[in-house]
């Protein structure tokens, strides 16, 4: 299996279940508040490391208790942390985290030593990428971060994945440096300038994607599955029904289970399935990592087989 390099986001999640969330200006009381790993990098990262794939992570934390437990953490699952800087200026990164009872939640992040991200941690992951290896970036670090990670040259044959979350327009320069793009319904809108909704908005903002340059475009659909659009066309790929409790972490496992997917040598429109299940199981449950699961999971939803050849 080909091995995933992770550059990305850490953060410590305090999360808060709340009856209901709130409107502009209103406060309204919550639960227990929970503290757990997050960060949409470090999520992606467990995500394909329980799914099978070599992972190594490469971003910051501060020199706080937040940072000492997120390394702690990731070395547990068995992921390559030793490029994962301790940032003694900064802070580890923070998400603030509302989630209803049918699973709708309110983020916002403080990065914090993720802003901090720069030119020597991408120095880092891009010598650790292998010829056939798996490259995932997402939009919580410096986007001159993202930007030297895809403008670099990198090894023949390596994938770079990046999840436009948060998404900017920003991003626009950057697109025909991207072999497979994710975002979920808004993302694309976004990106695409387009304003459809559903199967039919996903295959006109993935199509106008690729003219501008993204070779493959894999757009979330929440509990409507997923579609993808590439050199081939458009397909899309119905999720599984569950009973969704939080769905914080979700899209993280869905690119985690993607890249690990890639890094097994199967194309994105292959997996949809394999991903779907993977966002929908980690729905059923709370938290962000503690969330994500393993192979042994998913296969009474899909044939996970070629995954533990």
């Amino acid at each position: 299996m080909r091995p995933v390099v992770v550059l990305g986001s850490l953060n410590m999640d305090l999360t808060l279940a709340v009856d209901r969330l709130p409107q502009a200006g209103e406060t309204v009381l919550g639960g227990a508040l929970r503290t757990t790993p997050g960060g949409k990098g470090a999520n992606q990262a467990v995500a394909a490391r329980r799914l099978g794939a070599a992972v190594r992570m490469v971003g910051r934390v501060g020199a706080d208790a937040f940072g000492q437990s997120l390394r702690r953490g990731l070395a547990a699952e068995g992921i390559v942390s030793d490029s994962v800087t301790v940032d003694p200026r900064s802070p580890t990164g923070a998400a603030l985290i509302l989630v209803d009872p049918q699973g709708e939640n309110q983020i916002a992040v403080a990065p914090g030593a993720n802003g901090a991200v720069d030119g020597a941690d991408v120095e880092r992951a891009l010598a650790a990428l292998a010829s056939d290896g798996v490259l995932v970036l997402q939009l919580e670090i410096p986007l001159t971060a993202v930007a030297a990670a895809l403008t670099a040259p990198r090894p023949a044959g390596a994938i770079a994945v990046v999840n436009a979350a948060p998404a900017t327009r920003e991003l626009d320069p950057l697109l025909d440096r991207i072999d497979v793009l994710v975002v979920n319904e808004s993302e694309a809108a976004r990106l695409s300038d387009t304003a459809g909704a559903g199967r039919s908005g996903a295959h006109q903002a993935g199509a106008r994607l690729r003219q501008r340059g993204v070779a493959t475009v894999v757009i979330t659909l929440g509990a409507g599955g997923a579609v993808v659009v590439d050199a081939e066309g458009p397909r899309w790929e119905p999720a599984p029904t569950v009973r969704a409790v939080d769905a914080t972490a979700a899209g993280d496992a869905f690119v985690g289970a993607l890249a690990a997917g890639l890094a097994a040598g199967r194309r994105p429109r292959d997996l949809l399935a394999f991903a779907n299940a993977a966002g929908a199981v980690a729905a059923t449950r709370p938290g962000a990592q503690v969330s994500l699961p393993g192979l042994h999971d998913l296969r009474e939803l899909v044939d996970t087989s070629w995954a533990q050849a």
